[in-house]
């Protein structure tokens, strides 16, 4: 039994069905389960709640071998500890109570380095993975740069104003993977029996790339100019609150933007096993171009 959470989510969706589509008998946690795909429900158990929930989280453990654990975006947090370490800590008894074996993570780069001690999410996403390896289990943290699903949330601007914004130096060359590469490799581990102990898996794309080449592809893909705007901290940190952000949370995501500025996503070395097959042009033809032009 391999309980996932967070399944109807851009890496969850993926994984559902690469799990089921090999046989594996999975156990979802989720709040709506209406969101699941509509064949899904027949397939797998479907537990209906919170996974930040000690009764919900301890009722989805009972009898699991595995886990794939995903903390939900949650701007409302009152910070980022909060959003990360406090909604995992249910989580991490349960597993130790349950007797679970093995536990796949997503989290962000950085570790052990200076920057990932101030990155606002991806400092309490590291510090979530301790927690987890801390309970006992078996633990593989699938550390990962930028989605690139991220731009879909721009989808707006790039059809409206030609452009999309982030808070990356526009020459910065840096990795971006696609949410497909990263819901195969937690497939992969979540099917693998042989692995112990703690440890760490990058998920790096198979390129580096500034936001200006990523405009560039985006223009070729969509064969109209897209351009990128660098947007200040402030002006983005307003936006998120703007937008219900909690301050804390909305300042952590410039701290982590600020670290990604530099260098935070670029001291992982590539590898071959870091290195996953998504390119961003494929990426682009595949998911954004249908976005924008729908």
């Amino acid at each position: 039994m391999i309980v996932i959470t967070a399944p109807t989510s851009a890496i969850g969706r993926l994984l559902v069905a690469d799990l089921l589509d090999r046989g594996a008998e999975l156990r979802l946690v989720t709040r709506d389960p209406s969101r699941l795909a509509p064949e899904v429900p027949a397939r797998a158990e479907v537990v209906e709640g919170s996974h930040g929930d000690a009764a919900v989280i301890d009722r989805a453990c009972h009898g699991a071998e595995a886990v794939f654990w995903l903390a939900p975006d949650d701007g409302n947090a009152p910070s980022t500890e909060a959003a990360y370490v406090d909604f995992t800590r249910p989580a991490a008894e349960a597993f130790a109570r349950n007797a679970v074996r093995r536990v796949v993570a997503i989290t962000a780069l950085g570790r052990g380095t200076p920057l990932a001690e101030h990155a606002g999410p991806a400092t309490a996403s590291l510090a979530m993975c301790d927690l987890i390896a801390a309970s006992g289990v078996a633990f593989r943290a699938v550390a990962c740069p930028s989605f690139m699903h991220n731009l879909l949330r721009q989808v707006g601007a790039i059809k409206e104003q030609g452009t999309f914004s982030m808070m990356i130096d526009p020459d910065l060359k840096s990795p971006t993977v696609a949410t497909r590469d990263i819901a195969a490799t937690a497939a992969r581990l979540l099917l693998d029996d042989s692995w112990e102990g703690s440890g760490q898996v990058a998920c790096l794309g198979p390129e580096d790339l500034s936001p200006d080449e990523m405009a560039r592809i985006v223009s070729e893909v969509l064969g109209k100019e897209i351009g990128y705007r660098r947007i200040p901290g402030a002006a983005l940190k307003e936006r998120f609150t703007g937008f219900g952000m909690t301050d804390a949370m909305a300042q952590g995501m410039i701290d982590m933007f600020d670290a990604k500025n530099r260098g935070l996503d670029n001291a992982e070395p590539r590898t071959a096993e870091s290195t996953t097959p998504t390119t961003f042009r494929q990426w682009c033809e595949d998911v954004l171009k249908p976005a924008v032009t729908a």
